[in-house]
């Protein structure tokens, strides 16, 4: 009875305990006064300072309550799930946020319970598939469809679980009965559960070999006929993750005509179902001409650019995108695209897109540019090009300048259009912003120099080119080492300025006539080395003959300016002009034989040309069937011959007046008739005269080209 009693007292004491709680101001480490009551009951004031978080009459009490909860509580930190419901453990935390040390330590013996039961029951759905697996091929294999339907989803549910799934595609007799049941049947469900399955086997390289091993890849492609969306997405999901992950996966593909099946599912809404499917075909047609061509005879090119113009899901976009960057770079391909209306559909997307999309359709843009000078409509692009120039990323200069080259070549309206919405302006910061980089520098020198070129507005752009200070940085191009596409580029840019007056002086300031007279006699010592046509010399793909002929050229509109005549003649070039009358290709002759035209204006220049012997190679292109050839040697030779005596001059009047009149009897009766309006002609030697005719249908000649 005592020790009932005492019991009685202890639990009292507990509750007591328990039930003990703190005021607003606990007094804790506060040093508050505290009010107490002695045995006797006298009240009195004491200050005492606590440093613990409970107060209790009694501590050996309190230590018997801890021991009591200790294994409560590490029961609760550790197995909570054998507790009973609704038992209140005691805490020995004030602030309830925190977690005890009993808890903390509990965490990794939890994970540890947790991956053991993990395992278990891992291992229990191994042991399952693995005993059902070799039941459920028979039963696939049944004659009773309704069977083999049951099985079918039975097998789809085991794939749900990784063990279960693991244990299946290790059985090459399940898979191969799944691709059979697949290709075969002819009912939705069998087609959804069967599908299911290998889209559920692709997630591992192991299940990947098992379907590939298995035949089903042809059965996966003839799903792609399926009226069925699940089916669909399946199929091609499951494929896709073959392509991506399975060597020999894309031949399988090609082979089972999966290309035929893919594109005309391009004409499906599902965005998501599009990104896989035009995902599919990126990968079957990079690095393959065939599968390019099936892509174009399918109405693929079309299908694309639809989705293009219609759609805004990004990862749909990139996939496509990354298409049409693939399919751009075949001859076929390409102008179908641009007939689709590709340029205007890849134009909506280089601005405001995800980068990547942008850079896709940048690249793009810039392979289809070349097929597309012919088409019309397309200000809005050139708008959106012109403005990306302003762009840093050198990647983006490389394509914008490029389309730009390739849209302004040939093309008289968009070269108008571009003049005028400050592109010529655009392009040169372009330049001083990519300093030499050759992909910048390159396309940007070739837009310039179809824009200084034969349009409306191309004194426009000259005269641009030099209020815009870009003289100075586009001569400098020349200097070494020679990135030989850029200098040409260059060179004819350089000749396209010295049309217009105003720029000759900040040509010859540039040191722009030197530096092209270096560069001509390098290339004309390289070309030599080689004489027949068959061993030309090239350069990063560039023949130096082309470097010849277009060094040979500026230098004649440059010799326009009597200061650049000087220094042309000066810098023993004539010569080698001589030297180039002999050459094999009408182009070089046309243009040696053009500056030696100019050079001859200058009597000291003419003299030093007939000294040089020029006049036996100029008699003879005066036979060329080349109007210009023939019409360059007639001038140079009349104004050779300007200080030589009466007879030569009487030869050389009959020559020249045979020569440029014998293929056009209406012009000889022109310069007849102005010759007889002329009293001053009648009065002048007869050889003056007919010099005099034959100089003028020269030079009329001559603005005819320049014109044209």
């Amino acid at each position: 009875m005592a020790m009932q009693m005492g019991e009685h007292d202890g639990m009292v004491k507990v509750t007591e305990w328990q039930k003990t709680y703190y005021t607003t101001d606990s007094g804790i480490q506060s040093g508050a006064t505290t009010v107490r009551t002695d045995d006797d009951g006298t009240e009195y004031n004491k200050k005492y300072t606590y440093t613990t978080t409970t107060v209790t009459e009694n501590p050996a009490d309190m230590e018997a309550q801890y021991t009591m909860t200790r294994a409560q509580r590490v029961r609760q930190a550790m197995f909570p799930e054998t507790m009973v419901e609704g038992t209140t453990v005691l805490s020995t935390q004030v602030d309830s946020t925190q977690q005890t040390n009993v808890q903390r330590l509990a965490e990794p013996s939890q994970m540890l319970k947790a991956a053991i039961i993990h395992l278990i029951n891992y291992q229990d759905d191994a042991e399952l598939a693995t005993r059902a697996i070799p039941e459920l091929t028979k039963l696939l294999n049944d004659d009773d469809q309704v069977v083999v339907s049951k099985a079918a989803q039975i097998v789809n549910q085991l794939t749900q679980k990784e063990a279960s799934r693991r244990a299946l595609m290790q059985s090459p007799q399940m898979v191969a009965a799944v691709v059979r049941v697949m290709q075969n049947t002819s009912d939705m469900d069998t087609a959804r559960a069967t599908t299911s399955i290998l889209h559920n086997l692709s997630h591992q390289r192991e299940g990947l070999l098992s379907i590939f091993k298995s035949g089903g890849i042809p059965a996966l492609v003839r799903m792609l006929s399926s009226p069925l969306e699940p089916v669909l997405f399946y199929a091609i999901t499951t494929l896709h993750n073959l392509l991506l992950h399975q060597e020999g996966a894309k031949m399988a593909v090609r082979l089972a005509d999966g290309l035929q099946r893919m594109v005309p599912l391009l004409k499906k809404s599902n965005p998501k179902f599009l990104a896989i499917t035009t995902d599919c075909l990126q990968l079957l047609s990079y690095g393959n001409q065939e599968s390019k061509l099936i892509i174009l005879a399918n109405g693929g090119p079309d299908a694309l650019v639809r989705i293009m113009s219609m759609y805004n899901y990004e990862k749909l976009l990139w996939t496509t995108s990354r298409v049409l960057k693939v399919l751009s770079v075949c001859p076929s391909n390409k102008p179908a695209i641009v007939e689709a209306g590709g340029m205007s559909a890849l134009g909506k997307h280089v601005t405001g897109s995800s980068q990547r999309v942008t850079q896709n359709c940048l690249w793009t843009l810039r392979n289809l540019s070349d097929a597309a000078t012919k088409q019309d409509g397309l200000e809005g692009l050139l708008q959106i090009l012109i403005g990306l120039l302003a762009n840093d990323d050198k990647n983006v200069l490389a394509c914008v300048s490029g389309t730009l080259s390739n849209l302004t070549c040939n093309n008289a309206r968009n070269k108008t259009f571009v003049s005028q919405n400050n592109g010529v302006e655009a392009l040169i910061h372009a330049l001083l912003r990519a300093g030499e980089k050759e992909d910048v520098a390159e396309p940007v020198t070739c837009a310039l120099r179809h824009l200084t070129s034969r349009h409306q507005d191309a004194e426009l752009a000259q005269n641009a080119v030099r209020m815009h200070y870009g003289i100075p940085p586009i001569v400098k191009l020349l200097n070494k080492p020679h990135y030989w596409p850029v200098v040409k580029a260059v060179v004819g840019l350089i000749r396209n300025l010295a049309l217009c007056p105003a720029n000759q002086p900040h040509l010859r300031d540039s040191d722009a006539i030197p530096k092209l007279v270096s560069l001509l006699k390098n290339a004309h010592q390289d070309a030599q080395k080689h004489g027949s046509a068959s061993q030309q010399t090239y350069q990063d793909g560039v023949r130096m003959e082309e470097i010849v002929e277009g060094c040979t050229g500026a230098l004649h509109i440059l010799a326009r300016d009597p200061a650049n005549r000087a220094m042309i003649t000066d810098l023993n070039t004539i010569p080698l002009f001589v030297q180039l009358l002999y050459s094999p290709g009408d182009n070089i002759k046309r243009v040696a034989a053009g500056v030696l035209c100019e050079l001859a204006l200058d009597k000291n220049a003419a003299l030093l040309i007939d000294s040089e012997g020029a006049a036996s190679p100029l008699m003879e292109l005066l036979h060329s069937n080349n109007e210009g050839i023939a019409t360059y040697s007639a001038a140079v030779l009349f104004r050779i011959s300007e200080d030589k005596n009466a007879d030569y001059r009487k030869r050389m009047s009959v020559e020249l007046t045979h020569t440029l009149f014998k293929h056009d009897p209406a012009a000889w009766e022109a310069a007849q008739s102005s010759m007889m309006m002329d009293p001053g002609f009648m009065q002048e030697d007869p050889d003056l005269r007919f010099a005099s005719a034959t100089l003028m249908l020269a030079n009329r000649i001559l603005m005819f080209q320049e014109e044209h």
